[in-house]
């Protein structure tokens, strides 16, 4: 779990990213699988989320599975979430579903995704 308490490099969380990661976003009805697309959101969460006050209040470890509590501002709005995450036997993620509220943060993280993830795609094309 150093990736989340430090840095979040992407070759850090390529390392730690099953193949077949399944990836549970609060702005994506249905579950993303596969490693791309999940480094594609956590990258996308990373730049609007991981502000200068992003910071992880809480941390509950039940061996191979966690939920990390995190608070975050964004555009004057307070975002409070979870991040829920569990591993296989080799310690590599295999699920990663994140939860936000209050409804105002979901439409304030929806927004910033949104325009992030169309600016990540445009750079690809």
């Amino acid at each position: 779990m150093d990736y989340f308490h430090g840095d979040h490099d992407a070759a850090a969380l390529d390392a730690i990213l099953h193949d077949d990661v399944v990836f549970q976003s609060p702005i994506v009805h249905t579950p993303q699988r596969g490693k791309p697309i999940t480094m594609m959101y956590l990258g996308a969460a990373g730049e609007t989320l991981g502000n200068d006050s992003f910071r992880y209040v809480r941390i509950f470890d039940c061996g191979d599975k966690a939920v990390l509590e995190f608070e975050t501002e964004m555009d004057g709005v307070q975002v409070n979430g979870i991040d829920m995450i569990e591993w296989d036997e080799a310690g590599l993620i295999t699920d990663f579903k994140v939860m936000v509220r209050p409804l105002k943060a979901i439409e304030t993280v929806h927004a910033s995704m949104k325009a992030m993830l169309e600016s990540m795609k445009a750079k690809r094309a």
